[in-house]
Parts: structure tokens; C-alpha cells; sequence
């Protein structure tokens, strides 16, 4: 029993310690004129789907749970969110060249389209993220529109 109180004890000593660890968190600002939303003139139904499925982790505009701020949780959704606006970061789209566009798009619709995307972890503890089949058909018909109409 002893050992087992000492096992315990260095556990939350170690947990204690690694809160320390910082991760960052500050969200660089977001130029609307290279927004995706903005650019794309967006409805009203697809910007609230990206917004509350997408942009936590594709764009500059996350906005971190209480969770977050507890090692070793937030070093996990920080390296999610860094992997995420790596792949695609709707806060530059402007930025974005012709074809990376289109693979970005592209890759889109087959993500949404398999449910890969917004990843299952993430729908856990965001219902809103949940997109039914109507919201995933929305979103992807929309992503289509853009891909035609700018010939990306």
C-alpha cells in the first residue's frame, strides 16, 4: 500500500509539473479580405457550418474549451489545430494559388463526404460539429459551387 501511495504521489507531482508547459494559444489576427468566407461571399447556413465544424481548427479563429488549458490535453489539441490550418486555413484563402485551392476544395468534399471530417474525437465534445447528411450534402455542394464558378 505504501508503494502504491507513492506511485500516486509522483503521478500527481508530474501532472502538477507539466502544467507548466506552456502551449500557445493567441490566434494571429484575421484579415477578412483574405477570409474564406468573406472572398467566397458565403450564405448565412454554410458560414454557421464552418464555423462551428470547421474553423476551430482550420483558421486562425479557434476558439480553445477549458479543457485546453490542462496538460496533456492541450498539447494535443494544439498540435490537432496546427495540423489543421497546415492543411488548410480558411483565415488566408486569399493567399492560397489557384491549384492549392482546388486541392484544398477538393480534398474537402472528400473529407466531409466520408465523415473524416470534423474528426470523431472533435464531434465528442462539439455537437454542433455533429453535421447531419443535409449539412454535409450543404457544405459539399457549396464547396462544388466555388470549385465551378472560379475555376480553381
Amino acid at each position: 500500500m505504501q508503494k502504491f501511495k507513492k506511485i500516486v504521489f509522483w503521478c500527481l507531482v508530474g501532472f502538477a509539473i507539466i502544467q507548466f508547459i506552456p502551449t500557445d494559444k493567441v490566434n494571429k489576427p484575421v484579415d477578412q479580405r483574405k477570409n474564406f468566407i468573406k472572398v467566397e461571399n458565403a450564405p448565412t447556413e454554410v458560414v454557421t457550418l464552418l464555423k462551428n465544424a470547421c474553423y476551430d481548427c482550420h483558421s486562425d479563429e479557434t476558439v480553445y474549451p477549458k479543457y485546453a488549458y490542462v496538460a496533456p490535453f492541450s498539447w494535443s489539441i494544439k498540435s490537432h489545430v496546427n495540423d489543421g490550418r497546415k492543411y488548410l486555413n480558411f483565415s488566408i484563402w486569399e493567399t492560397y494559388n489557384k491549384d492549392l485551392k482546388h486541392k484544398m476544395l477538393t480534398r474537402a468534399i472528400e473529407m466531409v463526404d466520408n465523415k473524416m471530417m470534423p474528426m470523431p474525437a472533435y464531434i465528442i465534445y462539439h455537437e454542433k460539429a455533429n453535421l447531419s447528411t443535409n449539412e454535409r450534402k450543404l457544405l459539399n455542394v457549396y464547396f462544388q459551387e466555388v470549385l465551378d464558378s472560379k475555376k480553381y
